[in-house]
Formats: structure tokens, sequence, C-alpha cells
């Protein structure tokens, strides 16, 4: 993407101002880097505008299926319109990622991408005790060694488009979360476990790497050595000991039904859905991008960001219901 790889480029630019002599040449950098990343996060601005994008399948309370049963997509309605559920169903194989799990996945992502009326989507699993026992090693025991390279490409690709999506993304772990499951988890915005869930890296003990983000989105959640100390271990932990180190955000104790992470999962969604749902998207697309980038960059990025918001329908009827003390009506417009 267009602003990636133009964030290596202005961070080095940035760089040299401190090298500059003169204060007005750093300034002139400054602007000129700052209208050089104004343009690189067009593309990506278009695409969220208000009539950007195309609207995608209607909203129901019923699974829509692709002639598998390893995913549930559910397309809330009601109070809850704006929801998507994605269930991962696959209790014989513990939820393992298989190449058809990674398609229809990926097909259930390219759906909500461009979809103006999705405002969350959550990921859970719908097999008791296990969120996503990483890859389906039975099924990679029986690949060609050709087959490999891209199977892993593939599921590497399906984490970042997951990682990519404009709205908020919500992982509900009521179960293990291991290898390429806690690689899922790690892929989205949010990520809730039951506290007696079981999250890890494990490669290391089958003498690989993760390999779909993980030795990536680890140290950026948790901090690099504790990274580090994780996947060199090959190292469990529990909901509760996820919830200190940071790799999740909330910890809470399973319920008989054991979907208590999901049920929290759910609640948070609800407090994203009367929020302007363009002011998230772009508040989600300033912080994914201003983290990887230095201050002044980020602040520049920050800045186009809000350009955006300004003259939305959003805006204006947010002051309307401040106004009149009322709950606001947005329509992402």
């Amino acid at each position: 993407m267009a602003v990636l790889a133009g964030s290596g480029v202005l961070s080095r630019t940035f760089r040299s101002v401190t090298l500059c002599p003169s204060i007005n040449g750093a300034r002139r950098l400054y602007v000129n880097a700052k209208s050089l990343y104004h343009a690189l996060l067009t593309n990506e601005l278009q695409r969220l505008r208000p009539g950007g994008g195309t609207v995608g399948r209607l909203y129901s309370s019923e699974a829509k299926s692709s002639g598998a049963d390893d995913l549930s997509v559910r397309y809330l309605d009601g109070e809850d319109s704006g929801i998507v559920v994605l269930g991962i169903h696959r209790p014989k194989a513990k939820n393992a990622i298989s190449k058809n799990l990674v398609k229809m996945m990926t097909e259930a992502v390219d759906a909500v991408k461009s979809n103006k009326r999705v405002r969350t989507v959550i990921i859970c699993s719908l097999a008791p005790g296990i969120f996503c026992a990483g890859a389906d090693l039975k099924e990679r025991a029986k690949m060609h060694p050709s087959e490999v390279g891209p199977f892993v490409s593939k599921a590497r690709a399906l984490m970042n488009e997951l990682g990519n999506l404009p709205m908020p993304t919500i992982a509900a772990i009521d179960g293990a979360a291991l290898g390429g499951g806690l690689e899922m988890a790690l892929a989205c915005d949010i990520r809730i476990a039951a506290s007696t869930a079981k999250m890890g890296l494990v490669e290391t003990k089958l003498a690989i790497i993760p390999g779909a983000g993980g030795t990536q989105r680890l140290p950026r959640a948790i901090g690099a050595s504790l990274a580090k100390e994780l996947i060199f271990s090959g190292r469990v932990v529990d909901g509760d000991e996820a919830k200190s180190l940071g790799l999740v955000n909330h910890s809470v104790e399973q319920n008989k039904a054991g979907d208590a992470a999901y049920r929290k999962a759910l609640d948070l969604a609800r407090e994203f859905i009367p929020q302007g749902p363009i002011a998230v998207r772009m508040a989600k697309l300033a912080i994914n991008q201003g983290i990887e980038v230095d201050l002044a960059t980020g602040l520049a990025i920050e800045e186009a960001c809000y350009a955006q918001v300004i003259p939305t329908k959003d805006r204006l009827e947010g002051l309307e219901a401040f106004k009149e003390k009322r709950p606001p009506r947005y329509k992402g417009e």
C-alpha cells in the first residue's frame, strides 16, 4: 500500500531535519514531507470517505454460508445492526487453519471491507473450549512441499487483510489460541479473553517461527523484550497473565455457556455503534499509521485524517444533536 511504502521515506526525511542548520530549511522539509504524506494517504482516505466504496451484503440475523460449515458469517440486525460476527466452526480439528478456512475467511473479510454499514467485526469460535489451535498440521502433513509456501502466503495475506480492515475488529478468545490462532487475534484491534483461555506463539517447539505476523505484531502489543521471551520459550499463558502483559484488553471469568469473551466483545461493539462511523475509521487509520512513524509524521497523518471528517454530514449532525440535547443519528455520510 502506498501509505506504508511512503512511511519509511518520510521517516528518513524527518530524521534529516535534525541535521539541517537552518530553521527555515527544517520548516520547508516538514511542510514538504507533510504534503507528501497527504498525497500518499489520498487513495486510502478516498476509499473511506462518504460515498466511497460499495454497499456489501444486506444485514440479517441468519448465517451466510459458502457451502461449508467451517465459518459462520452473521450480520446482526436490530439494535446490533452494524456488527458482523465471524464464527469459526471446525470442532473436530480444534478450529485449525485449513485451506478452506483461509478461503472462507478471506471471502468474508473482502465482503465487509468496503461495506459502509459495517461498524465492527467480531471474530469468535463456535467450538467450545477452543479459539484456534493454529495451522492444521494434519492437512499440512499431506501437502506437497511445493504447496506449503503458497498456503502460508495466503494465510499471511489473510492476517494482513484482517489487520487492514477499516472498521474496529475484536477477537473474542474463549479457548486456546495457539500459533496461527494467536496471530489471527493479534491482527485484530482489540482482544478479549476468558481467564481460562490459553494463548501462545508455540512455533519454536516445532523448529519454525511464527509466519503470519506474530514476530511483528506481538512486540508491538507487549514490547520486544517480553515478545522475545514468549516466542523463544514457546510459553503459553492464560487470560489473566495475558491481561497483565498487555496481550489482551480484558480478561473475563468464563461462564457456563463458555462464551464469556464473546459476550464482552459484543458489549464493547455496542459501545462503538453509536459513535460517528467515519470518525471511528479515521481514528483507526490515524493510530495504525501513526505508530509506525516518528511523532512529527504521525501528527501530519492525524491532521490529514481530521480533515476528512470536517465536510461530513455526521459532524454537523453531532453538533445539532448536542445543541438539541438528543442522541445523534449518524449515517456514515
